[in-house]
């Protein structure tokens, strides 16, 4: 393979690695395109009440998990003097209160923030129930079978086959049967329907679900049918309505069938729901998400946040380094020294522009004068610029101090200056000016201000700042386009102007 095939092969896996990554980190941990993008966010509290007996006491609450349309992010518990576990015993997760002795009434809650997710998933598959066949004295047993012989003779399947069952207790025409009236006085609607489905071989048992509705207080759990075709596949059926399908708004509590709440020691339990619809900022609302151990899930987000402060300025310089690039290859504008525009844009964004071009040319032409004379005390190179680097300490000091004085405080910002890159820029204006003149130092020094300015403009942007730090992917692309730009051999943008007079004596 030659070297040209090499780079372009190099260039297409930094772009397609790049691209891959943002795209990844965006549709699957759904980290926002833009700064500022807003999500909702369900704030659920559960508040456990009962009367305690005085002997040990232990209260054991279901607690929901991530589910179809709701992601689990945060939880927490609040409780007098009690000890607290939780328990995700075979996909049965619980919260568990236990004290020695206790006496009176007794109150412990359960908060837990739910992004609203169309993309989230049941964390955990139920378990298809057994099906237990219940016995019904007379005459309940022959209701109970014209009942279910009627439903089966309009159903096709499991589903079906449940719609109907539910309108033959449900519907105004059931009101006036006689079977279904009778049977209804024998045992609640909804423990009577799954009595009535596993005696015909279908799998359904009693789930809680949660309507949520924004500043609702003392909510009380729903009860739906869960019916099981095999054990991938189930739907939830609503008591009222005998509609299928999970409703709408809808947070599933429980659905393994098992108790909401149990309380050993106490009495008169009850458990009630607050909640609260709010809005967060996409950013910090997907951060749980996004914090999960997942090797494709590059970021620094895993980081302690010190370190994360510490990177969110360093993905920067990349962007400063396209744009000197980008300048200095199509544009063909002069700088002193490479990438010195970028270093002195990084500190523009500690000082502030105005306040870091005032305090450069300050420092700089100082610098200059006091390194003019310096070099009629032919000094060795070594000594030289170690004087330099202590002059412009001192400059920097005196600045600050006189600014202080007069009561500028922003003046104090001059310090955030690389002291030796400002030594050492004046040296190598200092040596432009003895060897080709002042011209060329007001160019390269212009030129590299000027970067400066750009980079500082394009590092400082909100949205900039927001994808540098959230899509690692976008480093790959940076250095892909760097690297097509270092294959350049073409004419800059002020070349084509210096060639101007020859095409007009052409003309």
């Amino acid at each position: 393979m030659s070297s040209r095939n090499t780079f372009y092969l190099i260039v297409s896996l930094c772009m397609l690695i790049g691209i891959s990554m943002t795209l990844y980190r965006h549709i699957q941990f759904e980290v926002p395109w833009q700064p500022g993008e807003k999500r909702q966010i369900w704030s659920i509290e559960a508040k456990v009440e009962f009367d305690a007996s005085g002997d040990s006491v232990e209260a054991v609450l279901a607690l929901p998990q991530t589910q179809q349309g709701f992601t689990r992010i945060h939880e927490s518990t609040a409780s007098l003097a009690y000890g607290l576990s939780f328990v995700n015993d075979q996909d049965n997760p619980r919260a568990i209160w236990t004290k020695r002795s206790a006496q009176g009434h007794q109150e412990m809650y359960y908060k837990v923030d739910f992004l609203v997710d169309p993309k989230a998933t049941d964390i955990y598959q139920p378990q298809m129930p057994t099906t237990p066949f219940t016995e019904y004295p007379e005459p309940y047993f022959t209701a109970a079978n014209h009942l279910v012989k009627q439903a089966e003779e309009v159903s096709a399947d499991a589903y079906s086959f449940t719609r109907e069952l539910i309108k033959a207790l449900t519907d105004e025409a059931a009101k006036s049967n006689q079977n279904t009236g009778l049977i209804l006085n024998y045992k609640p609607k909804n423990q009577l329907i799954v009595d009535l489905l596993n005696n015909a071989h279908v799998p359904a048992r009693i789930v809680k679900g949660l309507e949520l509705e924004d500043g609702r207080r003392r909510q009380s759990i729903t009860e739906y049918i869960q019916v099981f075709k095999d054990e991938n596949d189930w739907q939830i059926f609503d008591l009222a309505s005998a509609s299928q399908g999970r409703p709408a708004n809808t947070l599933l509590w429980e659905y393994n069938g098992n108790s909401l709440l149990e309380v050993v020691g106490g009495r008169d339990s009850q458990v009630t729901f607050s909640m609260l619809s709010v809005e967060q900022s996409a950013q910090s609302a997907v951060a749980p998400k996004i914090s999960e151990a997942d090797f494709l899930n590059f970021s620094i987000d895993s980081l302690p946040l010190e370190e994360q402060a510490l990177f969110k300025g360093i993905l920067l310089i990349p962007i400063g380094v396209l744009i000197v690039v980008l300048l200095r290859v199509l544009v063909g504008l002069k700088t002193s020294g490479t990438f010195m525009p970028v270093l002195i844009a990084v500190a523009f964004m500690q000082t502030s522009l105005m306040t870091g071009l005032i305090g450069f040319l300050l420092v700089v032409g100082t610098g200059l004068i006091i390194r003019g004379y310096l070099s009629h005390l032919n000094l060795l190179l070594v000594s030289r610029i170690s004087a330099v680097i202590i002059t412009v300490i001192g400059i920097i000091s005196i600045f600050s101090v006189i600014s202080f004085k007069v009561g500028l405080t922003e003046g104090l910002k001059i310090t955030f200056f690389p002291m030796i890159i400002l030594s050492w820029t004046i040296e190598r204006m200092s040596v432009l000016w003895e060897e080709e003149g002042a011209k060329e130092v007001v160019l390269q020094g212009g030129g590299s201000l000027l970067v400066a300015v750009l980079a500082f403009l394009a590092m400082n942007n909100e949205y900039v700042r927001h994808l540098t730090f959230n899509f690692m992917g976008i480093q790959f692309i940076v250095l892909g386009i760097i690297l097509i730009l270092g294959n350049y051999t073409g004419y800059r943008l002020l070349e084509l102007r210096r060639f101007q007079p020859l095409a007009d004596r052409e003309d």
